[in-house]
């Protein structure tokens, strides 16, 4: 059990009274820009037992995201064998392995865009609740699936629970969590990412050589997605949510602040009485206030002023995530294995099985210290390593083919470097970084770029690799990288510790 009390040094007790109507001005809140501009904040009060499922649930989202990448892998594998694939239409051309492929990818895209419009009414739970019956509705077609049509309409409904899962999952925890361990949650969200990449690879390895063994794969899938929905329909709303449906007067505003002190008591657990839960509530609303929250979001709003300024911040880490080539370096790595020798290089699931476990551990190391040291030096570190990493990968395919070991050793730096880096620090800072009211729609655009990035790298390496040769392209990757590396130190801000307004007040 943990939890932290500290008074507020500028011992301003704003109640409920003193914000009066939605539409106050900061200058009417007294005391709230100096608290704001200062750093001044009740320290929140926080349980670690009553964290776990607020944080667990969500996450499924993107340990099904994760699930998804890895099963795939093996499932076109065992879809295509006369023998294991226990259907008559095994005989699938590149295009519909491509689609069967890329076909979660492409309902990602569609959930995105859904995810700008609906994602404010219905609110981050029940968003995470709609992500769930897509995964099951999706994983269910796609095991039962007759013909190929039917599988790659499974795919697209599984796709369309990435979308909405990887936009409100981090939305949820990052406003549900107290700050001094919300970035070791977010980031914690990526270890589950990745641990549900390996539990798909462990299940695909195992599954390959079945009869239909496609079908388990992805039945697989199923569970966990019942688990997720049933955790998210038991779990509060987000109290930042209510608040701000409060504020733009979408409800009776001493209704759902009564209801926001409930929710907020549940999430924190037993260290929160009444009393300070009702001091939190209170500080969120003057904050929502004097930042002038009032109202919703239009499309224009997007591109001006300080959501342009997060715009810029938080798509800009999630595009250079994408086009710095991650999905280019895990493309080759069975082949690195092999050219180096190694016994299990012949089997592609083993070698993403051990690359799968180097991605835990290292995103278990900045689970750990982004709390710690802070985003911008895991950023920095990190993205520095993937450069080092980019231009030895181009080197060996230019001029070191006859040593091996300078590719293994590039590789391992590239996955290490990148899950302490962008992998989850790109979610985090696009989970913190957006104002409240616009942080729904912008959050949904930050994850469309994402997705669309992600498919525009994965469609476009192999006629760029037969153009210019794999050594060229991993050297224009290196320069993407370092174009990224400069972005984060002129862009990129820190906001460690501080409260999701105050990142708003200060940084925006």
């Amino acid at each position: 059990m943990a939890s932290t009390t500290t008074s507020d040094p500028d011992n301003h007790h704003h109640t409920f009274s003193s914000i009066g109507k939605a539409g106050k001005s900061s200058g009417e809140i007294e005391g709230m820009d100096v608290r704001l501009l200062k750093g001044y904040h009740q320290s929140e009060n926080y349980s670690v037992f009553a964290a776990i499922l607020p944080f667990l649930f969500p996450a499924f989202g993107g340990l099904l995201y994760g699930y998804d990448i890895g099963a795939t892998s093996s499932a076109t594998i065992n879809i295509k064998s006369p023998t294991s694939s226990g259907v008559s239409w095994y005989d699938l051309s590149s295009v519909q392995v491509g689609l069967i492929t890329s076909g979660s990818l492409y309902g990602a895209l569609i959930g995105s865009l859904l995810a700008f419009n609906v994602a404010d009414f219905l609110g981050r739970r029940r968003e995470l609740m709609v992500a769930a019956a897509s995964y099951i509705i999706g994983a269910v077609v796609t095991t039962l699936a007759p013909g190929f049509a039917i599988m790659v309409i499974g795919r697209f409904i599984y796709g369309i629970g990435i979308g909405l899962a990887m936009h409100a999952a981090p939305m949820y925890i990052a406003e549900t969590a107290a700050s001094q361990i919300r970035g070791r949650l977010i980031s914690l969200k990526e270890f589950f990412i990745v641990m549900g990449m390996v539990l798909g690879y462990v299940i695909g390895s195992v599954s390959v050589d079945i009869t239909s063994g496609w079908r388990y794969m992805y039945a697989t899938a199923i569970p966990f997605a019942v688990v997720m929905g049933i955790g998210m329909w038991w779990l509060p709303a987000s109290p930042r949510w209510i608040l701000l449906r409060a504020i733009q007067g979408k409800g009776d505003m001493q209704e759902l602040r009564e209801y926001a002190i409930q929710c907020l008591r549940r999430l924190r657990g037993e260290t929160v009485d009444n009393n300070s839960a009702t001091q939190e509530v209170e500080d969120i609303l003057a904050e929502l206030s004097y930042i002038s929250e009032e109202g919703e979001a239009t499309l224009g709003e997007m591109f001006q002023g300080k959501c342009l300024k997060a715009l810029t911040i938080g798509a800009g880490l999630v595009l250079f995530q994408q086009i710095t080539g991650q999905p280019s370096v895990l493309y080759y790595a069975a082949s690195i294995f092999q050219t180096a020798g190694f016994s299990a290089a012949s089997d592609a699931t083993r070698a993403s099985i051990l690359l799968g476990l180097l991605k835990l551990i290292m995103t278990g190391v900045a689970v750990l210290a982004v709390d710690k040291l802070g985003r911008r030096p895991l950023l920095i570190g990190g993205v520095s390593g993937i450069v080092v990493a980019l231009f030895l990968m181009g080197s060996f395919y230019t001029y070191l083919s006859n040593v091996p070991a300078v590719a293994v050793v590039a590789l391992l730096v590239y996955v290490g470097c990148y899950q302490i880096s962008f992998g989850p620090i790109g979610w985090l800072m696009i989970s913190e970084i957006f104002p409240l009211r616009l942080r729904g729609r912008g959050l949904s655009i930050a994850v469309l770029v994402n997705f669309g990035a992600n498919a525009l790298v994965a469609f476009s390496f192999s006629p760029l690799q037969t153009l210019l040769g794999a050594g060229i392209l991993f050297f224009i990757f290196g320069g993407i990288a370092v174009a990224s590396l400069v972005f984060i130190l002129f862009i990129v801000p820190e906001t460690k510790g501080l409260t999701l307004e105050e990142i708003e007040a200060k940084l925006l």
